[in-house]
Parts: C-alpha cells; sequence; structure tokens
C-alpha cells in the first residue's frame, strides 16, 4: 500500500518531563491511527509535533515518501484540525461554513448542503456563540466533507458530538478511507465501526 506519512524515533519533552520518545510508526492509503492515552499522555502534543506546531527533541516525519511530487508541499495535501472548533462566534454558522471553505482555498462549496448533512439547517442564520459546543463543533467538521487532502490529522474530532454526530463523523472516516485517504487521530470515544486497517497507538506517561 502507498505510504502517506512515516515517523521515525520521535521524542518529545514538557517541563522537564519525557512524554514520549523512541515512537515509531508508518501510516498507509485506506488506514487509521488511533492514538490513545490519560489526558496530558502527548496525545495532542504528538498531532501538534506532526505539522511542526510544537518542536521536537529529535526524530523525523516524512509526509508521502512514495509521492515525490506531495512531499515538498505536503501542507496542501494535509488536513490538520486542533481540539477546538475554531469558529468565530461572531459569524453566523452559514458565514463560518463559507470562511473555512475560503481559507481552506475552496470556492465552490455549498454551505446550505454542508449545513444540512451535519444536522444544522435551520440554524443557518445564527451567530455560532448561541449554538452548542457541539453545533459549532458540526460547523468545524463540514470541513471534512469538502476536503481534497489525502491525510487528515484530527485532534479529539468526537469532542461534544451526540452519538448521532459521532456515527455521522465515523461513516465519514470510513467514506475517506475506502477512497484511499488515512487519518491519525485523537480520541477518548471508541471506534465502533469495524475496519481491518484500523490501528491503535497507547502514549503512557512518556513511554510506548
Amino acid at each position: 500500500m502507498t505510504t502517506l506519512l512515516e515517523v521515525k524515533q520521535l521524542a518529545s519533552q514538557r517541563a522537564g518531563r519525557v512524554l514520549f520518545s523512541q515512537l515509531s510508526f508508518t501510516l498507509a492509503a485506506g488506514e487509521v491511527l488511533h492514538v490513545e492515552g490519560e489526558n496530558g499522555a502527548g496525545k495532542s502534543t504528538l498531532l501538534r509535533s506532526l505539522v511542526g506546531l510544537v518542536q521536537l527533541r529529535s526524530g523525523t516525519i516524512q509526509f508521502f515518501p512514495d509521492h515525490n511530487e506531495h512531499a515538498e508541499d505536503w501542507r496542501q495535501y494535509t488536513l490538520f484540525m486542533g481540539h477546538k472548533a475554531a469558529v468565530k462566534a461572531e459569524l453566523t454558522a452559514l458565514e463560518n461554513v463559507r470562511l473555512q471553505a475560503q481559507l481552506g482555498g475552496v470556492n465552490d462549496v455549498d454551505a446550505w448542503q454542508l449545513l444540512e448533512h451535519v444536522g444544522l439547517l435551520g440554524l443557518e442564520d445564527l451567530p455560532a456563540g448561541q449554538l452548542s459546543a457541539g453545533q459549532q463543533r458540526r460547523i468545524a467538521l463540514t470541513r471534512l466533507w469538502y476536503s481534497k487532502a489525502p491525510l487528515w490529522i484530527l485532534d479529539e474530532p468526537f469532542t461534544s458530538l451526540d452519538t448521532r454526530g459521532i456515527q455521522l463523523l465515523q461513516q465519514r472516516f470510513a467514506e475517506h478511507t475506502a477512497a484511499g485517504g488515512a487519518i491519525i487521530m485523537t480520541s477518548h470515544q471508541p471506534l465502533t465501526w469495524q475496519s481491518a486497517q484500523l490501528q491503535h497507538l497507547r502514549i503512557e506517561g512518556g513511554e510506548l
């Protein structure tokens, strides 16, 4: 299978404490890597390190080693979403979806259809700040329905979602991987869909 991400011997330290060391893995097309661990174990640090937001002590990260045309401009082919919804409270749901798409370089999204798909039709004209945390999360997650990036790096995507929202999101994950995409994600929520390509990586207080 085509490798989309190759990580070798990563080490990270915070406030004098080793979060993880000698961490190595590969992620191929069609695979999901579920990073697990207690709060503070270093899960978010790992994901942020992969996209250059946190400096590592050591190790190497290679994006798209089997696609040289993608490797140099890997950000164009990678979607990173942090654990916060990152929507603008003063903008409406509709305006937030359009802004997200514009910032991502996508100008042809049907914002109404996306909001309908994630269950927010009828709330499109309300400021996001008046919506629940779960509804704000759904606004942010609309990106997953138009993103063309083959590699998704997602930090706690299920946060604040209800049962239906979790099921909808896992269905989208299954569609993405079936089309040759790959996902690395953190979550305290167990993944309920069965996939032969599902891997687990647990970080335990500086040990793997």
